[in-house]
């Protein structure tokens, strides 16, 4: 049965499979592990005991909980009393969690001890905030706490409200690593879309397994039958994983299932290749977040069983999925493509997305108009309409006003990214539209440009950059070295510039600049590269 309100999913399972087991988490050696029925049961306790301590219907509750049980059945239970869940990662740092904070409006704050520290340090929600949760230890400053709750609302079963297709249930940000991070206005609709779409364009079954390392996705886990094992990582941090502890969650458990942000998938891949171990109970890899590299989904491949694939699909925190291709395809015919410049193919539109490519604006666009709509084979911007798309970034009218696109009763939400279908149908993404350059006689992309340069085996990676000499524009082209390998960059150099003079997609750059550390990259996914930083590094570099 198909619900509007993903809460009633979990009823579902409780019900029809109480002793299945719904989360596991572990740490170090304890595993923690809770079945379906703990939690159908915790979240309707905590439904009815919210609803007594005034977190009600259309209430904003800021979330900040890790991963597991209390994650969950708190999420769950604020779906059921028609409350709206604030979703931020720490891992933007905190004063970037300020300002949002700041724009969500929070009337409630569920949070650790360690998030209720920072929130009155940081003075987060001061303004708005009435009602206050701890999860675990609650010091000085009142409220209530989580087992408090849990005691309050045992044995009891809610009323679950009574929601439609755009009733709020989430505002979740994104991460801010291609500019500000904004608030997605999920709804009960949205959310029940993405539910069905990732269990059908993936053909998850009730009772399989998922080692989930992305705490979203987790949520979906327990809407869609799969129980969610939860790997003893920051989850926050995936780039400090320890792949080991990964590969041990997905043995233990014997995981069907995987979704993983790119550095994930290469720090397993590279892990499994290296100790020469194979994960054969995944039927299925799922990773997003930013494109991941040939050589690491190789890697990772090998540690599956043949026919296995590792599913790559596209989409942003306002849509998702929209699109999806698999590491065949992409081993057998996108791969070349993409190292010679054409970008990194995202498959095909799933069956309830419209996907179309436009031409390049930085401009609102008052209304969507066919002509709007670039050739086959022409680079545009990338724009989608479907169930799963978010309709409004919350309180900001501004940003709704350049991302969205009416069309009649309906309306299209710009990707921010460009790209171009090619004969087959199938998308190919070209990088960020903010991240172009824009010359007197030449558009760089950044995937095709840096495709170019990162052709040369004796650098780590590059990134391309605009700066601005005597009043014109130019590209420039930042280059992340091995860091042991950082002397003879002069003949580095110049066979970089051969390699740009005989690509049609990095003809003209002559400003390769060394950059002398890591590149900055994003904290949610460790894969994209923060290039406005970089960008302002090469400026002054060149005066």
């Amino acid at each position: 049965m198909e619900h509007l309100n993903v809460a009633e999913y979990i009823d579902d399972m409780g019900q029809k499979q109480p002793d299945a087991l719904a989360i596991a988490v572990l740490k170090g050696e304890k595993i923690h592990q809770i079945t379906c029925k703990d939690l159908m049961d915790r979240s309707n306790a905590l439904a009815v005991a919210l609803r007594e301590f005034g977190i009600k219907e259309g209430t904003h509750v800021a979330m900040m909980v890790t991963p597991g049980e209390e994650l969950f059945a708190l999420t769950f239970a604020l779906f059921k009393v028609g409350a709206v869940a604030i979703f931020i990662d720490p891992g933007m740092g905190l004063n970037n969690v300020t300002k949002c904070l700041a724009e969500a409006r929070p009337e409630a704050f569920i949070g650790l001890t360690k998030a209720h520290i920072a929130r009155l340090l940081k003075g987060w929600g001061k303004p708005t905030l009435r009602k206050l949760v701890t999860v675990g230890p609650r010091l000085f400053w009142g409220g209530t706490t989580y087992s408090r709750l849990l005691a309050m609302g045992a044995g009891k079963c809610p009323e679950i409200v009574k929601v439609n297709t755009n009733t709020p249930a989430a505002i979740n940000f994104t991460s801010g690593s291609t500019g500000r991070a904004k608030g997605a206005l999920y709804t009960h609709g949205m959310f029940s879309a993405q539910v069905r779409l990732i269990r059908d364009v993936y053909g998850i079954k009730e009772g399989e397994t998922d080692c989930s390392t992305f705490p979203l996705f987790a949520l979906f886990d327990a809407a869609m039958g799969m129980a969610s094992i939860v790997p003893d990582m920051d989850t926050s941090k995936p780039a400090s994983s320890n792949p080991a502890n990964i590969v041990k969650a997905i043995q233990k458990f014997n995981c069907t299932n995987m979704f993983a942000n790119p550095v994930v998938v290469a720090k397993v891949g590279a892990y499994c290749e290296q100790s020469n171990i194979k994960l054969p109970s995944l039927k299925r890899v799922i990773s997003c977040g930013a494109p991941v590299a040939v050589p690491q989904l190789s890697s990772f491949v090998k540690a599956l069983e043949a026919g296995v694939e590792v599913h790559t699909p596209y989409g942003a925190t306002e849509a998702l999925p929209i699109s999806d291709i698999g590491s065949k395809e992409i081993f057998a015919e996108t791969a070349e493509i993409t190292k010679e410049g054409g970008g990194v193919c995202v498959g095909r539109a799933n069956s309830e997305a419209e996907i179309k490519v436009i031409t390049i604006t930085d401009e609102a666009i008052a209304t969507f108009d066919p002509a709007l709509i670039v050739p086959t084979g022409t680079m545009g911007e990338i724009i989608v309409r479907g169930p799963m798309v978010s309709a409004s970034y919350y309180g900001r009218p501004d940003y709704t006003k350049l991302a969205k696109i009416p069309d009649g009763a309906t309306f299209w939400h710009r990707m921010g990214d460009v790209g171009y279908f090619d004969e087959k149908g199938r998308l190919w993404m070209c990088g960020r539209k903010s991240h172009r350059v824009v010359t007197s006689d030449h558009t760089y992309y950044t995937l095709p440009t840096e495709a170019v340069f990162n052709k040369c085996p004796k650098i780590k990676r590059s990134a391309l950059v605009p700066i601005r000499q005597n009043g014109k524009t130019k590209a420039a082209v930042c280059i992340e070295m091995p860091a042991q390998s950082r002397e003879n960059q002069e003949a580095v150099k110049a066979e970089l510039l051969a390699l740009a003079a005989a690509s049609t997609h990095a003809r003209g750059i002559e400003d390769i600049l060394f950059y002398p550390q890591p590149f900055p990259m994003d904290v949610r996914h460790n894969a994209k590269i923060f290039r406005e930083k970089l960008a302002t590094w090469a400026n002054e570099q060149l005066g």
